[in-house]
């Protein structure tokens, strides 16, 4: 009777004031739930343990250059751009962007490079020149990913998977309708050995398993439809850095009215009658009648809902790699390289099972250099570059760091050495590391995982966390670790589902 008198009140109060809305973390994800909520007319307020926004969007100085720290690659602005058009803001009066000719630079380990134009027609007969394959063959291949996105997008990324609602409609039909044409049977891998003959495209095409940090031996083969969010939207680079769209965010969140409180640590989501009522800080309870958290899954259940029962198969999904990254300041320029470039490693499958089933790092691996200078000459000195040097590495489970680092380094150097014909520790006049330990402390991201749960079976999909708790009343979820993924694209889906 206490609990039915008690939830009446809380109705009858939520009609007449608007709703209180508490965000834990302000990630791509945190801020742009907090931009639709607060624009739809609730009052909300991010609590976030850092002193700056933007989660793993964030940026480093060293000396005299400047780095984007976490995600490099740009790709679907129009969800960026959505955020503002719904507070009737013109994006542009916030941040800008151009559409990069050149989508990735690519060498390979027999000395083979390839430059993979924005154009579908050019880079179909730019790999007819350097593979063994033909140009039809390449664009029926980016024909095939556009039909699984257009099939799967409308159900696997703009909706709740976990609710009923989301089945019972037109597109889900087609989708199950022609579920043996999206590959969720095969692995990418497979999927790319029907398409090319030659293990170098193979290899090319296996590395988009890395953007939700999968191995390609593992993940199904409907993760074959990422190369057509490149080719078809293109891939992008935002006037002043990565961290321009962090700022652009923030800057649009402060000035509809949500709240920010900065170095304010959660220490617990509070409870009351089976309803998230508030979070804890410092010892402090701040109330409110929702919470939405962007921190990643595991640690809100293990630090911030101890006292709930925690779903445990879904905690314990095998996690997606991490990252080994380096920062340097090179000071000379490279004309062959361009903003984003990859050094495949010379045994793609070994390096994988190294990651996912060693969980060492992988004695060749491949290395990504991102290089903002080329786009944003005030990034590095006159002459110079700022190179973001990234490998692939399990998450953090309590490896030796330290003893591994040094090791992985030479490997990377090496990798470089011989695709640049160079030696590149002449060059390097700075540097600074971040490793799956400091990932994991600065980001709360488990065991620095980039992207929560890897995508290595075919239901995983299915099984991501959803972004509601089914147990406990207006509590939410949002960014990388839960549905419909990480990475920028999704991780402002998954503002736009939690908020719807």
């Amino acid at each position: 009777m206490h609990e039915q008198i008690y939830e009446m009140y809380v109705s009858l109060t939520r009609m007449e004031m608007k709703r209180k809305v508490l965000v834990i973390g302000s990630g791509v994800a945190g801020m742009s739930t907090a931009i639709r909520m607060q624009n739809s007319g609730c009052d909300v307020e991010i609590f976030e343990a850092n002193a700056y926004p933007g989660g793993k969007l964030s940026e480093i100085r060293l000396g005299d250059f400047r780095f984007d720290a976490g995600p490099s690659l740009f790709t679907m602005p129009q969800f960026v751009d959505e955020l503002f058009a719904l507070c009737g803001k013109n994006p542009r009066d916030y941040y800008s962007y151009k559409q990069k000719d050149v989508v990735c630079a690519y060498f390979f380990d027999d000395g083979t490079t390839f430059t993979a134009y924005a154009n579908p027609k050019k880079y179909a007969e730019t790999a007819e020149q350097t593979f063994d394959v033909s140009s039809k063959t390449v664009l029926n291949y980016f024909a095939n990913a556009k039909k699984k996105y257009d099939l799967t997008a409308p159900l696997f990324l703009e909706k709740s998977l976990h609710k009923v609602s989301t089945y019972l409609s037109l597109n889900t039909l087609k989708a199950v309708a022609q579920i043996g044409a999206l590959g969720v049977f095969s692995t990418l891998n497979e999927h790319n050995q029907k398409y090319f003959k030659d293990i170098r495209l193979q290899q090319l095409f296996n590395r988009y398993a890395t953007y939700n940090g999968s191995s390609p031996f593992l993940t199904p083969g409907i993760m074959s439809m990422i190369p057509h969010l490149e080719q078809h939207f293109g891939t992008f680079a935002p006037k002043g850095g990565m961290i321009s769209i962090t700022n652009a965010l923030h800057h649009l969140a402060v000035e509809i009215g949500v709240k920010f409180h900065f170095n304010k640590k959660v220490e617990k989501i509070v409870i009351e009658h089976s309803a998230a009522r508030g979070v804890m800080i410092d010892g402090k309870l701040h109330r409110g009648d929702m919470v939405i958290s962007n921190m990643d899954i595991v640690p809100t259940y293990r630090k911030l809902l101890k006292e709930q029962i925690a779903p445990e198969k879904t905690l314990k999904q095998e996690r997606s790699s991490s990252a080994l990254i380096f920062y340097w300041g090179i000071n000379r320029t490279f004309p062959e390289l361009d903003l984003h470039n990859i050094l495949f490693s010379g045994d793609y499958l070994k390096e994988f099972h190294q990651i996912f089933q060693e969980h060492q790092i992988p004695e060749d691996p491949t290395v990504y250099i991102n290089i903002g200078s080329k786009d944003e000459p005030s990034d590095a000195p006159e002459n110079s570059e700022n190179w973001f040097v990234m490998i692939n590495v399990p998450g953090n489970k309590n490896q030796d760091w330290d003893k591994l680092i040094p090791i992985a380094r030479k490997s990377i150097v090496a990798r470089i050495n011989k695709a640049l014909q160079t030696n590149i520790e002449e060059y390097i006049v700075e540097e600074s590391i971040l490793d799956p330990r400091t990932i994991e402390s600065k980001t709360q991201s488990y065991q620095g995982s980039l992207y929560g749960a890897a995508s290595n079976n075919k239901f995983a999909a299915f099984i991501r966390h959803p972004n509601f708790s089914n147990s406990l009343q207006d509590l939410y979820f949002c960014g990388g670790s839960v549905h419909p993924g990480g990475g920028i694209p999704l991780a402002l889906l998954s503002g736009k589902i939690t908020s719807d």
